[in-house]
């Protein structure tokens, strides 16, 4: 496990953490490393540092029921759960080449294109520690009516993750599902890629997740250890933003990080960690932005900003052989580090660098304290259900909105994306927030990087209402830096959410709706675009962005 700067100097904030013995303490669960307003928090937060031991139970427990599903034919896995109950074993999945079907989304069609898949075939895990997560509760009803409809016993199909004693593990035990996996209630939803949220859906679908905690006990002992060396002080202190630069002169804390795989062999880190690092840093005012991108060509790597560093994810062998990534292009003075291990130990590694950066930030990393305002916006257009806001204009298949003030005088699609990009500032960034269909939609991915060379700023990309799980936290309780293009559209094909007042098609639009009206509540610029027709919406935004 490796982790070098190829630009930058970190000794005085590498000494820091060593003389304070930040490492070691963490390893022994020492609550008081984030003061003492997030002393409480952090106390029952911590058992995710012991996993690569304490979660070896589970793997005898997840191998028989493999076998027993297997053995009956039943191979296609699919997973509902938002955030931390998808992300991981989403990243796992990829990297080992084996199927499980994340179901993270609300999008009708999305939802209707699961449940049309072989339900013979289908073993489904619900996961959510609270077991009162909207999305996952719906689809949850979807799945047991489908297979209902089918002459399926739907609890022999389902098998749930989720804390001891959450209404989702009392639900379960009363209806007899399969199998309830109790997961660590000491862990957070962020934390847990190595807890059965985890390692139960890819264990599943085949991955050898006994190697996964093989790797990351391998790298416990250098992650503990008090030395200037240990990988995970020093990406905490990439993560933290510190130092600037080495050219001398005027500073910034340098509050984003842009990552990137460059061939390591380990499929979408960049997603899952760009949850970790949101969720955990971005809060009272304050932050570190974490953007994914396509790769080492990147806008946002070949002219990276001086409030940005960059974090390349390497193969290990070729990290041995060239430990540093080199960008001729990249900025002077850039921050460069490269990242180097198997999945298990950079899991453990990035979790222990978001603690880390926490530290250094001096905010809480285990608290998300405005995660539940969009999710409260929703239930309430839910309660509610009000008819939609008058659109300030139309144009071809677009429809237009944006609270008071940003479309003055505005009349062209052109204009509006104009008039919201003027709102970036020289430490500002770009969110696209698609509340659409992944695969429907792919096409849209190509903004994110046309909009970073437009702008010259950082630019995310998150499917809705998935990034409300993820990037959703630093949104609101992050440095006011952002400005917001929400996107959205009509189902063709709804989809009703089984003993519930509402069908997804109006979950996914009070979830856009709600987020929305929070942003503009936090005096954030948001420009909601509505696609009245998906396919033709799409050409037409993308022609305006770029």
């Amino acid at each position: 496990m490796t982790v070098q700067v190829a630009a930058g100097s970190y000794a005085d904030v590498l000494t820091e953490l060593v003389d304070a013995r930040v490492a070691s303490r963490l390893a022994a669960r020492d609550a008081t490393l984030w003061g003492p307003e997030a002393e409480q928090e952090a106390a029952i937060r911590l058992d995710w540092v012991d996993l690569p031991r304490s979660s070896r139970p589970l793997l005898a427990e997840i191998d028989a029921l493999r076998a027993e599903l297997w053995g009956e034919g039943i191979d296609r896995v699919v997973l509902c759960g938002m955030g931390g109950s998808s992300l991981a074993p989403e990243v796992i999945t990829r990297t080992y080449g084996m199927d499980l079907l994340v179901l993270d989304s609300t999008e009708p069609s999305v939802v209707e294109r699961a449940l049309r898949g072989d339900l013979q075939r289908t073993v489904v895990v619900v996961s959510s520690k609270s077991g009162t997560t909207v999305e996952t509760d719906s689809q949850r009803r979807a799945f047991e009516a489908a297979f209902a409809r089918v002459g399926i016993d739907a609890a022999s199909r389902m098998v749930a993750v989720t804390d001891p004693g959450s209404e989702l593990a009392e639900y379960a035990a009363e209806s007899g599902y399969r199998r309830v996996f109790a997961a660590n209630p000491h862990v957070g939803g962020r934390y847990s890629a190595l807890t059965a949220f985890g390692l139960v859906p890819s264990g599943l679908a085949g991955v050898d997740v006994a190697e996964l905690l093989d790797e990351a006990d391998d790298v416990a002992a250098a992650l503990a250890a008090d030395e200037p060396t240990n990988p995970a002080l020093l990406l905490g202190a990439v993560l933290g933003g510190l130092p600037g630069d080495v050219t001398g002169g005027p500073q910034r804390r340098r509050d984003k990080i842009v990552i990137a795989d460059a061939d390591s062999g380990v499929t979408g880190l960049g997603d899952w960690a760009e949850q970790l690092i949101a969720e955990s840093t971005g809060k009272q005012g304050r932050g570190v932005l974490p953007v994914p991108v396509e790769g080492p060509d990147a806008p946002e790597v070949l002219t990276a900003a001086d409030d940005v560093s960059v974090a390349f994810v390497v193969d290990a062998i070729r990290a041995e052989d060239q430990p540093l990534v080199v960008v001729p292009e990249a900025a002077a003075g850039t921050p460069v580090a490269a990242v180097a291990g198997p999945l298990g130990g950079q899991l453990l590694l990035w979790e222990t660098a978001a603690a880390v950066s926490g530290r250094l930030l001096g905010i809480n990393p285990f608290d998300q304290p405005d995660v539940e305002s969009a999710k409260n916006a929703a239930r309430g257009l839910l309660d509610h259900q009000p008819a939609p806001e008058p659109a300030g204009f139309v144009e071809a298949a677009v429809e237009v909105r944006a609270p008071a003030g940003l479309l003055d005088g505005v009349g062209t699609l052109d204009g509006a994306v104009a008039a919201l990009l003027d709102r970036v500032g020289d430490d500002g960034y770009v969110a696209v927030m698609a509340y659409l269909d992944p695969e429907r939609d792919a096409p849209l991915r190509t903004c994110r990087a046309a909009l970073a060379r437009r702008t010259g700023r950082p630019v995310t990309f998150g499917w809705g209402p998935r990034f409300l799980h993820s990037t959703g936290q630093y949104h609101k309780g992050g440095p006011a830096q952002g400005a917001y293009l929400q996107l959205t559209t009509e189902a063709s094909t709804d989809v009703p959410v089984p003993d519930r007042p509402f069908s997804f098609g109006t979950l996914v639009a009070a979830q856009a709706a709600g987020d929305a009206r929070v942003l503009a509540d936090h005096d954030r610029p948001v420009l909601r675009l509505h696609l009245r027709e998906p396919v033709a919406g799409v050409a037409q935004v993308l022609e305006a962005l770029r």
